[in-house]
């Protein structure tokens, strides 16, 4: 469910921010719909809860035909069906969709994860922090920058 925030940081000129969340912890999400209704920009966030499911908005099949096109993919790697390498090789691999900025939210630490995830192109590789304030504060600092500074590509 798409949550819209008001506000606007220094220097913000995108309109809203769409954002897509791929990610199936529940308590994840829940804290990460939390720490971006108190976003100072405005922004919609879109919850995809595996691989298959990301790449259906991605592409808007089925029920979501009428998805916006995501202006930032934050994107798992440890997935049911279809995991976040899988999603950003597809992704990155489509001509239409290969623009989207990809940071990769993940709990692996593990070499292999990331240097597959800068190989496929993604743009950031974050691990998630452990804790509530902890993970506010990484989320907050997305914030800062991604949506704060960083001008996406137009929309088609």
């Amino acid at each position: 469910m798409p949550c819209a925030v008001e506000g606007s940081g220094p220097g913000v000129s995108n309109p809203t921010v769409e954002i897509l969340l791929v990610e199936d912890s529940e308590p994840d999400i829940l804290l990460t719909q939390e720490a971006f209704e108190e976003a100072s920009v405005k922004n919609r966030l879109h919850i995809a809860r595996d691989g298959e499911e990301a790449l259906h908005f991605l592409r808007r099949e089925g029920r979501h035909s009428a998805a916006p096109r995501p202006d930032v993919v934050l994107l798992d790697i440890n997935m049911p069906r279809k995991n976040g390498l899988e999603v950003l090789k597809e992704l990155k691999s489509d001509p239409e969709l290969a623009s989207i900025p990809v940071l990769m939210l993940t709990t692996s630490q593990a070499e292999d994860d990331i240097r597959a995830s800068y190989a496929q192109h993604a743009n950031g590789y974050v691990i998630k922090p452990v804790g509530f304030e902890n993970f506010l504060t990484a989320i907050r600092a997305f914030e800062g920058f991604w949506l704060n500074f960083v001008r996406f590509p137009p929309r088609p």
